[in-house]
């Protein structure tokens, strides 16, 4: 098992993380209008992030600066995946003007965190992580980030997204 850290506190991550070399696995997220999501409905090339909560300065930015950098990614889609409910997820999104990437929760039974290996039961929230995924369904890329307090390293997300593209 992943050990990682909330505060410096140490926390250790359910089930089996996702690696270089695995299929993306198929989990059952909501959307904003509390529609079911499946991962399984996605296609190209892909970037998934896990966070806490978006309410929350790290998650915040991770997400606004994924936002952002979005228009460079022309053909990626990105997606992040919190247990934030999702009225709230539609709510920061318009407060935030967040549109290139799309919030999906996993309130009902942390299926994508189970699945990832992301879900922190002490807690009953998702660790920071990145995932990049291929056209083949194939994992290409993953960072689960050590202090979930920190930001992913932007960087070498981007430079793998380049390569890819």
């Amino acid at each position: 098992m992943l050990e990682i850290t909330f505060d410096g506190a140490p926390l250790k991550l359910e089930d089996k993380q996702l690696k270089v070399g695995d299929k993306l696995p198929v989990a059952t997220l909501a959307d904003n209008g509390l529609a079911p999501f499946s991962t399984e409905d996605t296609s190209g090339l892909r970037v998934f992030l896990t966070v806490p909560s978006l309410d929350t300065p790290v998650c915040d930015l991770e997400v606004q600066t994924f936002n952002q950098k979005a228009a460079e990614l022309a053909g990626v889609s990105i997606y992040a995946i919190s247990v934030d409910l999702p009225f709230a997820q539609a709510r920061w999104c318009g407060s935030r003007d967040v549109e290139a990437v799309k919030t999906l929760s996993d309130y009902v039974g942390a299926e994508f965190g189970r699945a990832t290996g992301t879900y922190i039961s002490d807690l009953a929230l998702l660790t920071r992580a990145v995932f990049i995924v291929d056209a083949d369904d194939a994992v290409v890329y993953t960072e689960f980030v050590p202090e979930i307090t920190n930001a992913p390293d932007y960087d070498a997300a981007y430079a793998k997204l380049a390569e890819l593209m």
